[in-house]
C-alpha cells in the first residue's frame, strides 16, 4: 500500500503528535506514505467562505501533484480531507468546474483520476481483520467513545463513511484492537471548533454536552481522527469545568495513537505529553 501523504498545516504545527503517530502506525503496517512535494494549504476554512472557485483550485493543486505520481492521496486531517474530497467530487461531476479549476491552475492539470482517502479509509483498505492480527498490546480496559465530528461524515454524498448519522468504522477498529467501543448518540455532533474565537460560550456548551454524553455512556476516553476536535475537547475541559461546575478529566486520543500503541509502539513515543489531559494513568490498564 502506497499513498501520497498530505499532512496539511495542522499536522505540521499544533497537531504534530497526530502526524508522528500516523507515520508510526503506517510504518508498523507496512503502508508507505510519500509526502506530497511542495504541498500548499488546503484553504480550510477561509477559502470556501470567500470564493468557491478558489476553494477548489487551492486543494486541486495538491491533488494534481499526487496525480502526476500516480498515487491516491491520504489526508489525516478531517478538514483537509473534506476540502480535497470536495474538489475531487465537483470536478468529476461537472466538466465546466474542472475546466475553470484547470484554468486557475495554469501550467498544471488536474483530471480527478486519483482518490482522496481519510485515515479511516486507509485502515479499512488494509483490512480490519488484518489489523486485528497485528495487535501486540490489546487495548483491554479502554472504553472508547468514537468521535467522528462533522468534517469526516458530511455531506454524505461526498464523504466515504458507512453511515453519516451512525458511522461504525472507527468503532469496529477499536473493537479489533481489543478496546470496548461504547455506544453513544453524539458521534457526529459538532464540537464548535470553528467558533473558538467568535463565540466561545457555544464552544464550551457543545464540548460539555459531548463530554457528558460520553461519560454517561461509560466511556473512559474519546478517540477522534480530527486535529480540530482533539485539541478543542482536550484543552477546553478546564474552562468547561469552571463554567459548569463539572470535573471532566477525559483523555482525548487521536485514532493513530491508539492503533500504534496496540501495534506495539511504546506510549512514550506517541507525544502524549502534548495532551493537556494526561492519559498516562488510563493507559496503565493496557
Amino acid at each position: 500500500m502506497k499513498y501520497a501523504y498530505f499532512p496539511g498545516c495542522s499536522l505540521h504545527s499544533m497537531a504534530a503528535e497526530y502526524d508522528h503517530s500516523v507515520l508510526e502506525m503506517c510504518g508498523r503496517l507496512g503502508i508507505e506514505m510519500n509526502e506530497i512535494p511542495d504541498w500548499n494549504c488546503c484553504g480550510a476554512s477561509s477559502a470556501h467562505s470567500t470564493n468557491h472557485l478558489l476553494s477548489l483550485a487551492i486543494p486541486a493543486r495538491n491533488l494534481s501533484i499526487a496525480e502526476e505520481q500516480g498515487l491516491d492521496v491520504v489526508a489525516p486531517c478531517a478538514a483537509c480531507y473534506q476540502r480535497l474530497v470536495t474538489v475531487q467530487h465537483e470536478t468529476r461531476h461537472d466538466v465546466k468546474i474542472k475546466e475553470k479549476v484547470n484554468k486557475v491552475l495554469g501550467d498544471r492539470s488536474y483530471e480527478a483520476k486519483n482518490d482522496v482517502k481519510s485515515i479511516l479509509d486507509v485502515l479499512v483498505d488494509y483490512g480490519i481483520d488484518n489489523l486485528a492480527a497485528k495487535v501486540e498490546k490489546p487495548l483491554q480496559g479502554l472504553k472508547v467513545a468514537s468521535y467522528y465530528g462533522c468534517y469526516l461524515v458530511k455531506p454524505p454524498k461526498i464523504c466515504h463513511v458507512d453511515d453519516a448519522e451512525n458511522p461504525m468504522i472507527m468503532d469496529k477498529i477499536m473493537t479489533a484492537l481489543g478496546a470496548e467501543a461504547v455506544q453513544w448518540p453524539y458521534k457526529t455532533e459538532c464540537c464548535g471548533g470553528s467558533l473558538l474565537l467568535s463565540n466561545p460560550d457555544i464552544v464550551l456548551k457543545l464540548g460539555r454536552d459531548i463530554l457528558q454524553v460520553a461519560t454517561d455512556a461509560g466511556a473512559n476516553c474519546i478517540v477522534t481522527p480530527c486535529p480540530l476536535c482533539q485539541p478543542n475537547l482536550d484543552t477546553r475541559q478546564g474552562q468547561i469545568n469552571s463554567k459548569y461546575g463539572t470535573d471532566y478529566k477525559m483523555p482525548i486520543f487521536y485514532i493513530s495513537q491508539l492503533v500504534a500503541i496496540a501495534l506495539g509502539s511504546h506510549k512514550n513515543n506517541m507525544k502524549l505529553h502534548k495532551h493537556l489531559i494526561d492519559p498516562t494513568e488510563l493507559l496503565k490498564v493496557i
